[in-house]
């Protein structure tokens, strides 16, 4: 096998490496060809070593035609090629760079007659995707059979992860979607005829780029030595987020020369939901046995406290490649342990600290709070707003202007104030076969002296859309149950027969993240708990709605907000101060990692990826008790604060009056 190198004894380099790159960085870019396996650690300069590799590879006389670089944004794409423009002080035209799509549309448009489409396919963008879905379900006559049937954004999303995985549909729906087993038959139906559809109108859609790309480099040997050929050196950066098509399209394309250059941390591997498979970077050294391994190791980013904390967590994982970060900092403070009494004064914590913070200088951008689940920073965002302290949301919307919350609001508002025309539409327009027009028409019937009871009269019935009867039966199921006058006086309780009676199913057919959903729900009801009324629960949200929408008192820059985010969404980022909050068993790690080693070591991952994101400073919360439907609950620290040991972190107590 020949090997490129690219350490040609007399040759002028525009480029000086050695001074612009550590040793470790020296050295994996200067490698020769072949395979090769980067191990670039949280805040090691990875994109600098994946831009200074593609302009080696370019001084070095390889023509930038016969690279593909691989990411997982156009954008990073964009960048990197801009910066390695810069370092040659040349155009680069012809170097194809982008994602996975983007690369494969390009082949496909090229060579999609081999497979059996047409010059010219479409590709349908998720909207038009769902509509397709929805169209092939309703030609089947399932959405009329079974109104509770997932709605597109649900089948696609199982497609997708069906596509991605390359499992099978059945198999997907018993591990993601086990709610859906009783129907698994219909789904396969729909998604078959979805596929066939696809193909008779020249569509494509995003899972359809890859495995169409992949199916002709399988089927087509000529096309695949094509490529083989043109691309000598193939890049991939962030290689532990691949699933296994995108690794099988790799592994077809460096067959030939086999100049496989992937860049990851098998450490910051935490996206397995949708469907990143961490064996593909765990297994490289199999598929590649003369594989050369470098680990960059040495952090720009964090205090050597911060990254003491983090190697003791992730080095509890007995799947992983040993490595230990090492600081380019000079000292900092060790990290915080924060025992709180429970969720509320954890939030008020969190708050009080936030203020201290700025008031000596630091900017609210430079701090953010990290959490596993979105619905976890509930409280906290409460907190914030009745300080006026400005915040953003990252992990989604903020709690109060969530769907799903307005939906169950919307029932509560109902039984207070029966006159309450905005709130009878919006539950109306949740039941199935029930749309703005026909809730106009029941509103119209029921709007006199008690909707309440009129809701259940012949007259309401008479106006119904056709095949509505059931779905209807089944809302005034629910309004019969919220109807109990006991059920005023306890707004958790009432939160709970909505989600029981028929909205964790409606939540289940519309929404592909529903258990985030339903968790957002179920920690509302928590909170409620400490109302006297429903009418009492209903005024402090409208008024919090109000706080949160009204002018901060603080005189920052438009710019300058707290940062709100799930760690999943704040993998890449980093901030001088880091809260973690919820590091409760159950919670963080969550209770269904618990069951499962593989899932337990992901989830220490995403605790590993959480600190590193801190340059000077971590708080590490978790409340003692918790107060829910069970009743108040003794909260166990997280296993992962439990394996730090003690000499890594200083314990704060907190006044009780706090």
């Amino acid at each position: 096998m020949k090997q490129y190198i690219l350490r040609p004894e007399k040759r002028q380099f525009a480029i000086d490496y050695e001074n612009d790159l550590n040793p470790e960085q020296l050295e994996a870019v200067l490698c020769p060809g072949g395979p090769v396996l980067v191990l670039a650690g949280a805040g090691s300069g990875k994109t600098r070593t994946v831009t200074y590799r593609v302009a080696r590879l370019i001084e070095t006389g390889i023509n930038p035609q016969r690279i593909l670089l691989m990411t997982f944004t156009n954008k990073a794409s964009r960048e990197m090629l801009i910066r390695v423009e810069s370092l040659l002080q040349y155009d680069i035209k012809g170097l194809w760079g982008g994602t996975f799509h983007h690369i494969g549309n390009m082949v496909l448009r090229r060579h999609a007659e081999e497979i059996g489409y047409k010059s010219g396919f479409s590709i349908l963008d998720r909207e038009d995707s769902k509509d397709l879905i929805e169209t092939c379900a309703g030609e089947l006559g399932l959405d009329k059979a079974q109104w509770r049937f997932p709605k597109g954004d649900v089948l696609q999303e199982i497609a997708g992860l069906s596509s991605n995985t390359e499992e099978a549909i059945s198999d997907v729906v018993i591990k993601r979607f086990p709610h859906f087993l009783s129907i698994v038959d219909e789904i396969e139906g729909v998604l078959k005829r979805y596929k066939g559809k696809k193909e008779a109108l020249n569509l494509m859609d995003f899972d359809d780029l890859l495995m169409n790309w992949k199916r002709l480099l399988e089927e087509k040997q000529d096309i695949r030595e094509i490529y083989s050929e043109r691309f000598l050196h193939i890049l991939v950066d962030e290689y532990q987020d691949t699933n296994k098509i995108q690794a099988d399209i790799i592994d077809l394309l460096t067959a030939r020369h086999r100049n496989i250059y992937v860049v990851g941390d098998d450490a910051q591997s935490i996206y397995s939901f949708r469907g990143a498979n961490i064996e593909n970077i765990m297994e490289f050294p199999k598929r590649y046995p003369d594989a050369s391994i470098f680990k960059l190791t040495a952090n720009y980013r964090s205090t050597p406290e911060v990254l003491k904390l983090a190697n003791h967590s992730i080095s509890h994982n007995k799947r992983r490649f040993p490595k230990d970060l090492k600081a380019i900092k000079g000292n900092g403070e060790k990290p915080n342990l924060v025992p709180l009494r429970d969720v509320f004064q954890q939030a008020e914590f969190v708050a009080q600290r936030v203020l201290e913070l700025y008031e000596g200088g630091i900017p609210f951008r430079e701090m953010a709070v990290l959490y596993r689940s979105h619905y976890q920073s509930m409280e906290l965002q409460m907190e914030l707003a009745k300080r006026g302290i400005p915040f953003e949301v990252r992990s989604g919307l903020r709690f109060f202007e969530q769907a799903h919350i307005k939906d169950v609001a919307a029932y509560l508002r109902v039984m207070v104030n029966p006159c309450d025309e905005l709130a009878w539409i919006r539950v109306l327009r949740l039941v199935p076969r029930i749309g703005a027009v026909t809730a106009q028409r029941i509103w119209k019937v029921i709007s006199g002296s008690s909707p309440i009871e009129a809701i259940f009269s012949q007259e309401v019935k008479r106006v119904l859309s056709r095949g509505a009867d059931k779905p209807f039966g089944t809302f005034l199921n629910v309004m019969k149950s919220l109807s109990e006058p006991q059920l005023l006086s306890s707004p958790s309780k009432m939160i709970g027969v909505v989600l029981r009676e028929g909205y964790e199913e409606y939540l289940y057919s519309r929404y592909p993240n529903a258990l985030s959903r339903i968790e957002d729900l179920q920690q509302l009801s928590s909170y409620a708990l400490k109302y006297p009324s429903v009418e009492a629960f209903l005024s402090d949200l409208v008024l919090l709605g109000t706080v949160m929408g009204e002018a901060e008192p603080f005189n920052t820059a438009e710019e300058d907000m707290l940062v709100l985010s799930s760690i999943h969404q704040a993998k890449g980022l980093e901030w001088r101060i880091v809260f973690i909050i919820w590091l409760v068993e159950g919670r963080f790690p969550s209770a269904k990692s618990s069951a499962s080693g593989s899932e337990e070591e992901e989830e220490r991952r995403l605790f590993y990826v959480a600190c590193t994101r801190a340059k000077d400073e971590i708080y590490l919360c978790y409340p003692e008790t918790y107060e829910g439907w069970e009743g108040l609950t003794l909260m166990r620290p997280s296993r992962f604060l439990r394996e730090i040991p003690v000499e890594s972190y200083e314990e704060w107590e907190i006044d009780e009056h706090m």
